[in-house]
């Protein structure tokens, strides 16, 4: 899954892709490189970053989707909005992103489309989130998560469910550690696994790293663990790069070469 940021302010490609030009040609471009997957999204969730408006949110992301419906690619959504989640299906898009941690209004749209559909687990708003993450055992709530919505997520009958640990979204250091190291117990026949490590801060944390654009290796380390452990999509922002290290590690026996 290629990272597509429409913003002017994500934390490591913000205001690059500003034009809808540029954002389809870099869409077509990491298509190139092996993604099958595009994830555009119009509104930072970095932490401490401030909500746009559904007007502006809507403005950065349709012309693209627009533009990109035609081609050879799945396309999906990231939004905590339900008004710009359904403009988006409604456009064609065929997944939902949902960063929110599964807002219903969310889960009714994307189960009225028929689209994939990614929970991503988060504690607090992006305003808050890092302000001071606690957890007892945070694999077994994450986990705990997950399981408690599964119920409801299977009676719609989504065609395609992943889940996502939500890698930096209210969670320390150790947090991020502890859900990648144990990743595999969040496998389930009821969901695969979407992996969005790249270039996050735990990365500068371990690395000493405050460039995001300098955390190429440890985003590397983090997909190939990640695959290991039972991630079916590794979002990335580096897609050519995250598909060599992962093919050398197929043909190494690192990881199933069947994933």
């Amino acid at each position: 899954m290629g990272i597509l940021n429409l913003t002017p302010d994500s934390f490591s490609d913000g205001g690059q892709f500003l034009s809808p030009e540029d954002a389809v040609a870099h869409a077509r471009h990491m298509v190139e490189q092996g993604a099958q997957i595009i994830d555009l999204g119009g509104e930072s969730t970095r932490p401490g970053s401030e909500p746009v408006s559904e007007q502006d949110e809507l403005a950065r992301v349709l012309p693209v989707i627009e533009s990109l419906l035609k081609e050879d690619f799945v396309l999906s959504l990231d939004t905590t909005k339900p008004a710009v989640a359904l403009a988006g299906l409604q456009a064609g898009v065929s997944i939902l992103n949902d960063v929110s941690g599964g807002n219903q209004d969310m889960l009714e749209h994307a189960a009225r489309f028929q689209a994939g559909y990614v929970l991503m687990h988060t504690q607090g708003s992006p305003q808050t989130m890092q302000d001071s993450p606690k957890y007892d055992d945070v694999v077994e709530e994450v986990r705990a998560f997950f399981d408690a919505k599964a119920e409801d997520l299977q009676a719609l009958e989504l065609p395609r469910l992943w889940i996502d640990p939500g890698i930096g979204f209210g969670k320390t250091l150790e947090h991020n550690l502890a859900l990648m190291r144990e990743l595999d117990e969040l496998i389930d026949p009821r969901w695969g696994i979407l992996l969005g490590s790249s270039r996050k801060s735990w990365i500068d944390h371990l690395c000493n790293a405050p460039d995001p654009l300098d955390r190429l290796g440890g985003s590397l380390c983090s997909a190939l663990a990640g695959v290991a452990r039972g991630a079916e999509i590794i979002r990335a922002h580096d897609v050519r790069e995250t598909v060599q290290a992962l093919e050398v590690a197929k043909g190494l026996a690192l990881i199933d070469p069947t994933e």
